[in-house]
Formats: C-alpha cells, sequence, structure tokens
C-alpha cells in the first residue's frame, strides 16, 4: 500500500511541521462565530484538477479535497491553478507538497525575475507573461510561479496573463502528451508563455514603424512616446532573455532526469521560439536607441533653423531700422533749422540780411544732402 493511502504525508519537514504544530491545552477556545460578520473572501483557486494517465478524474473544489484524493491515487498528478492566492493557501500547499520556504516566499511576494531552481524532487520556475494592450498601445506583464514535483504541477499566477484555461484545455484534448507528466504541463505552460510574446512582437514592431513616421513628421510628443516603449523593451527584454538560459538548464538536464523523447523535441522548439523573442527585443531596443537618436537630431536642426530664421528676421529689423533712423536724422535737419529761424528774435543777425533767406535753404539742402552721402556709404539706406 502507498504512502499516500495510509492518510499520511512522509515528505512534510521539519519547517512546515512547525508551522501547524497543535495548540497547547492552555489556549482558549475559538470565539463563537458572529453571524453578522461578513463572509471569507473566495478561495483564489482558478482550477484543480485530478489526472490519471493523461485524463482527467476528478475536479475537487478545495486544496483540502485535492489533497486527500491525491493521496487515494498514488498514480495521479493534480494539477492546482491559483490567481494571487493568500499566504494561508500557499503555506498549506507548502505544507502537502514539502515545498521549499525560499520558493513559498518568492510565490508570496511576487515582482520576481524570471529563473528556475531545483529543490530536491521540485522545480520552481518563475515566468514573466506579457500581452498587448491595443487600445493604449502599450504591453501588459504579468508573473507565474510553477511549483513542478513528481506528482503535482502548481500554478501561482499574479496577473491576467497567461490564460492557463487554454493551456489546460489544449492538455486535455491531447491526452498522450499529458500523460507523460508534470514535465509535459511544464513544456505547455512555457509554450504558452513564449507564444503569448508573438503578439507583442507583432505590435510593437508597428508601434516603432508608427513612431518613425512621427520623427519624420516633426510629432512633438513622438519623444515620449520613444521613451515609454523604451522602457516597456527594457521589461520585456528582463522577461525573455533569462528564459534562453532557463531552457537550456531544463535541456541540459534530460539524460540526468529521464526526460521524454518527444519532451526533448518539444521543449528545444520553445528554445528556439524564445531566443528568436531575445533576439527581435535586442533589435528593438536598438533601433529604439537609433530614433531617439535620429529624432534629437531633426529636433536640434529644426531648432537651428528657427534660429537662423529669427537671426535673419532680426537682422531685417535692424536694416528697417537703420533706413528709418536715416531718413528721420536727413528730415531733421531741416527741421532744426527752419526751427531756429522761426523764432522771430530782434536781435537775429540774420534777420535783416538779404541772404538770409537763401542762406537757410542752402544750408537745409548741404546738411542734407552730407547726411544722405553719410548713411548712402554706410549702406544705411
Amino acid at each position: 500500500m502507498s504512502e499516500r493511502g495510509t492518510g499520511k504525508n512522509p515528505r512534510k519537514s521539519v519547517w512546515r511541521r512547525a508551522l501547524t504544530s497543535p495548540p497547547t491545552p492552555s489556549q482558549p477556545a475559538p470565539p463563537p462565530v458572529d453571524p453578522r460578520a461578513p463572509e471569507p473572501e473566495p478561495a483564489s483557486i482558478v482550477q484543480s484538477a485530478l489526472y490519471r494517465d493523461g485524463v482527467r478524474v476528478s475536479s475537487p473544489a478545495t486544496l483540502a479535497d485535492t489533497f486527500r484524493e491525491l493521496r487515494e491515487e498514488p498514480s495521479g498528478m493534480a494539477w492546482i491553478g491559483l490567481a494571487r492566492p493568500t499566504e494561508s493557501e500557499l503555506l498549506s500547499l507548502a505544507e502537502e507538497f514539502d515545498l521549499h520556504p525560499l520558493s513559498v516566499e518568492d510565490a508570496m511576494e511576487a515582482h520576481q525575475r524570471p529563473k528556475l531552481e531545483r529543490y530536491g524532487e521540485t522545480l520552481f520556475v518563475v515566468l514573466r507573461a506579457a500581452r498587448y494592450l491595443d487600445a493604449p498601445e502599450e504591453v501588459d506583464f504579468g508573473e507565474l510561479h510553477v511549483f513542478v514535483g513528481p506528482d503535482f504541477v502548481i500554478t501561482v499566477r499574479h496577473g491576467a496573463a497567461p490564460d492557463l484555461s487554454a493551456v489546460r484545455h489544449r492538455m486535455e484534448q491531447t491526452p498522450e502528451l499529458l500523460k507523460l507528466g508534470p514535465e509535459a504541463v511544464l513544456y505547455a505552460i512555457l509554450d504558452a508563455v513564449v507564444d503569448g510574446y508573438a503578439p507583442v512582437v507583432a505590435g510593437v514592431q508597428n508601434d516603432i514603424d508608427e513612431i518613425e513616421t512621427e520623427v519624420f513628421r516633426g510629432d512633438p510628443e513622438v519623444s515620449r512616446r520613444i521613451y515609454e516603449l523604451s522602457r516597456e523593451m527594457v521589461e520585456f527584454q528582463r522577461a525573455t532573455r533569462p528564459l534562453v538560459g532557463m531552457l537550456h538548464a531544463l535541456m541540459a538536464g534530460f539524460s540526468k532526469y529521464g526526460t521524454d523523447e518527444e519532451l526533448q523535441r518539444y521543449l528545444r522548439d520553445v528554445a528556439d521560439h524564445v531566443t528568436h523573442t531575445s533576439e527581435r527585443v535586442d533589435g528593438f531596443r536598438q533601433a529604439l536607441t537609433e530614433i531617439l537618436t535620429v529624432n534629437a537630431t531633426l529636433v536640434t536642426q529644426q531648432q537651428n533653423a528657427e534660429m537662423r530664421a529669427l537671426a535673419q528676421a532680426g537682422f531685417e529689423q535692424n536694416e528697417e531700422i537703420k533706413r528709418i533712423s536715416s531718413w528721420a536724422a536727413i528730415l531733421f535737419a531741416p527741421t532744426l533749422v527752419g526751427t531756429i529761424y522761426g523764432m522771430n528774435f530782434t536781435h537775429m543777425p540774420e534777420l535783416s540780411w538779404s541772404f538770409g533767406y537763401p542762406f537757410a535753404i542752402a544750408l537745409m539742402g548741404v546738411v542734407c544732402v552730407s547726411l544722405y552721402v553719410i548713411f548712402k556709404r554706410r549702406d544705411w539706406l
């Protein structure tokens, strides 16, 4: 009889047993339940199922039912999907499946970098899924934690992506693949995450094409869009680049852990797609850097053109001021002479002079002609 069939779990570690130590007799009894108190929040279990030979045999409603049925089904495999689980749910999973405290802590806190770590017989994988949002034209990132053991797969999702229900449906439609065990489920999840990158790559490529058009059209808001898309590409690069090393690490352990040959082919195909996506993302970052440089150059050229136009306008305005000032000075000279001789003082010698009027006229002409010649030589006229 298997150890699961006895109802005992020999895999519990000392750390997990300490978390669930029975209460001492001195502890007070729990208070009665207040009927007016709000109902507890619903469990974060998205879906839980038990499989045998690639076929679903049951769909437990709670984690406790899942644990019990898995113990009663030694050859079965549990696939538990959680979305933003509570701490108590993760601790109950850790107790049942002897998950390492560090991996449980990572799953609780989220915001982890993509990585692959092995704790004994349990594989802990962190993935960053992505999806392209058409309306705001931006990339939305989600986080997925996967625990893979000998007879269980636990997925902890933080975010909307990826759609694991589609992955589960796909696997249930191919029982010959699902019966390969938890590693096959891990492959399907990796494949779904990597396939989800393709629409993101297409959307980003379209954004870059639009940005190039806006740059040469002189759109003043294009710099902000370049910066925002560059920041998303940094995040995208952090999601895809570690996957290359992770999949190569999985492939390096094929012989050691006896991975099925068909599954090896699938994982190699996923690795090829990841490498291609990572190269595309690197190319996007380089293209955005070059576009930003071109945009800065075009902005500088436009500013220089505007400065030259302003300088030219200032020069032309200065020339007009010179002309106006020159004519004002020329017209001022006869006005000054006429004003002096128009004062009609009694003791002005020129008033009784017979050549006074011709002299005044000649003086006005000489002064005006002299000023005109001077201003003309200085190109003021």
